[in-house]
């Protein structure tokens, strides 16, 4: 019944900026002609500035090495045009307020260079077959405070009804089962001055595991472990952190160590969580921004604003070059527009408003969500008297040697402030590395100790 309910309820949603046919398209099932097997619509738009998807990118380029970063599949591409405040009016329809505001404070330095739209995004088949059923049996409980029933393996609804189901699935996206990856952090003053933080992060997904996985099987109510370990500067290098996120949070709220190599001491940490200031940020993030937004969906009251087309960071190939120093990347006020490549896509809209009773620094959020992939691709966030605060962008390729797309850079701009956070930088850094299996053992406290040594 809630199938068949988002069935009938998903036409009224869309924004003019769809194509004519979308109730049709709407009204399809994930996988069909119609609809692509995360949900998106196959079509492109009635202009051809968005083209239909084929099927993303299934297979590394032959230039790519592996072990090596990956390399531009569209280098090839030209700029069609920039995007700069004087030319805001044109394209205001197709920019978030966040992005608007961003090109009014930095006129003289900040632009948006547009690229051809490719959609890029692409999983592996049985990813896609466990989306599919997800559409037949995925259900939200609690009215959305607790987690989801149903679902297996990535996004549950890929046909949503409401807006907590679109943050679901977001959260729940499929990224891979274990992800090792290093990378650097930087917290830029108003005039560009800046410290990278170097840390290493090892990822497990059991919910997008092989249901018959051991760590599946040991963990069946958790979709996120995590160790982390700061590698540089000295003075913190050696602290680490051990997240266990559940997805039923209600009955079994997140879990987290943090270990500082002064005490030598494993240390429960009960508060890492929803705005709660990430750590080695300057207070520029917080912990639920992590990924754009991650966690229970709980504090706040989401509504589905519909589709609209979108210029967002995607195929970030060039940012993401492994010859690039941290220089070239970061500069005063924001990141290298030059480096950075934004396309024109389809996104669902979500606006969560705070609820009350409910603590947080954001009175409102509104996620862009990409709909071939479920990546939260920008995100405006309000303060508590209704004022626009601070603008993330996701900057998203397709490591096509699993496939799966997911963000390279995060950057978060604080539009008060006038300065930003940017992480992700691994240009110099080992790539992603991929695996299919994850050892239960190495996601506990004591694993945590010899990780950080």
């Amino acid at each position: 019944m809630r199938y068949l309910y988002a069935l009938f309820l998903l036409p009224a949603l869309f924004s003019a900026s769809v194509p004519a046919d979308s109730s049709s398209s709407a009204a399809a099932s994930p996988g069909s002609a119609q609809l692509t097997p995360v949900g998106a619509e196959r079509a492109g738009n009635a202009s051809g500035s968005i083209p239909p998807w084929t099927g993303g990118l299934t297979a590394p380029p032959a230039a790519y090495v592996p072990g090596k970063h990956e390399v531009d599949p569209f280098a090839e591409d030209a700029v069609l045009y920039s995007i700069t405040a004087d030319k805001l009016d044109a394209y205001a329809d197709k920019l978030s307020p966040g992005q608007q505001a961003l090109l009014r404070a930095h006129p003289d330095s900040w632009h948006m260079q547009v690229y051809p739209t490719r959609r890029s995004a692409s999983y592996p088949d049985w990813v896609y077959s466990a989306l599919q059923d997800n559409a037949q049996t995925a259900t939200v409980l609690r009215e959305g405070k607790g987690g989801v029933t149903g679902a297996n393996v990535s996004s549950p609804f890929p046909v949503p009804a409401s807006g907590v189901e679109v943050v679901w699935n977001h959260n729940l996206r499929w990224r891979g089962i274990r992800v090792q990856r290093s990378f650097g952090q930087a917290a830029v003053t108003q005039r560009g001055r800046y410290t990278v933080t170097i840390a290493v992060q090892d990822f497990a997904y059991p919910y997008a595991a092989h249901p018959e996985a051991a760590i599946r099987t040991e963990f069946p109510n958790l979709l996120l472990a995590l160790k982390t370990k700061t590698i540089e500067p000295g003075l913190i290098s050696g602290d680490g952190a051990l997240v266990l996120e559940p997805i039923d949070q209600t009955d079994a709220p997140r879990k987290s160590w943090s270990y500082n190599r002064n005490l030598r001491r494993i240390l429960r940490a009960p508060y890492i969580a929803n705005a709660y200031p990430a750590a080695n940020t300057d207070n520029l993030r917080t912990v639920d921004e992590f990924d754009m937004f991650n966690g229970s969906p709980e504090q706040y009251d989401w509504q589905l604003l519909g589709k609209q087309e979108l210029y967002i960071p995607y195929n970030a190939y060039r940012i993401h070059a492994q010859d690039l120093d941290y220089d070239d990347i970061v500069m005063p006020q924001h990141i290298n527009p030059q480096l950075a490549r934004y396309e024109l896509h389809r996104v669902w809209v979500v606006e969560g408003t705070l609820k009350p009773g409910m603590k947080h620094i954001y009175g409102r959020r509104v996620f862009y969500v990409d709909e071939d992939s479920w990546q939260i691709a920008v995100a405006d966030n309000y303060d508590l008297e209704g004022n626009l605060w601070r603008t993330s962008e996701a900057h998203a390729l397709n490591y096509y040697q699993v496939p799966v797309l997911w963000s390279t850079l995060e950057v978060y701009y604080d539009l008060k402030e006038q300065r930003y956070l940017v992480s992700g930088l691994d240009n110099r850094r080992n790539p992603y590395r991929f695996s299919d299996s994850a050892d239960p053992r190495e996601f506990s406290p004591n694993a945590l100790l010899y990780y950080v040594r």
